[in-house]
């Protein structure tokens, strides 16, 4: 454990310490998240997962216009029917998280005109959900690996709405029962280097 320049006590998990070094002080939880495919065959109760989505309510939303919708799958049933347009190499773990989310966004602002920060709004939900969730010990995984035209028809989503990414979500369960090719990813992974990212004044 250690006191960062700002003053909080930085405790970062070891299998994220070997994995992740910040550049700068940043508060533990931006580096002990990470996205897991494992899961426990554990309920999430209605009380956890409306905590989570709860915190994904209050993020940041240009003209407050909250943009972001949520089809939540909990029941075998609903789950099985997101399995049906879910890609195969991803049903293989999806199959095992207790909860299944698919984030969209409603494109259109209140005067029938583009809302062009829809899909920007519907990001910071979901860094939302990830780090609610992690808060309260859960894991979560962001799927782009998906049919989004056979999601849409399967779950008749209206044609202003754009959809976006299927979360999964439970308690982080162990690799071993995951595939080998899986198992081998099952951990923290790095990020490039700050000045990489930053472009000053412009290009």
């Amino acid at each position: 454990m250690t006191t960062t320049q700002t003053g909080y006590q930085a405790v970062i998990t070891p299998e994220v310490e070997a994995q992740r070094k910040a550049e700068y002080p940043v508060h533990p939880v931006f580096l002990n998240r990470w996205s897991s495919r494992a899961f426990e065959a554990k309920e999430v109760t209605n009380e956890t997962l409306y905590t989570i989505l709860e915190a994904a309510r209050w993020a940041p939303s240009s003209s407050n216009l909250q943009p972001w919708r949520f089809i939540v799958a909990k029941t075998e049933e609903q789950k099985q029917k997101f399995q049906t347009f879910i890609k195969p190499n991803n049903q293989l773990w999806t199959v095992h998280a207790p909860v299944l989310v698919l984030i969209l966004s409603h494109k259109l602002r209140q005067d029938g005109e583009l809302n062009g920060a829809h899909a920007f709004d519907a990001g910071a939900a979901w860094a939302s959900i990830a780090f609610q969730a992690h808060l309260l010990g859960l894991a979560t995984r962001a799927v782009g690996g998906y049919e989004k035209d056979k999601a849409r028809e399967v779950l008749q989503v209206p044609a202003d709405y754009e959809l976006h990414a299927v979360i999964a979500l439970g308690y982080r369960g162990v690799r071993e029962t995951l595939s080998a090719e899986f198992q081998e990813r099952e951990q923290p992974n790095g990020r490039r280097v700050l000045q990489e990212s930053i472009i000053e004044g412009s290009f």
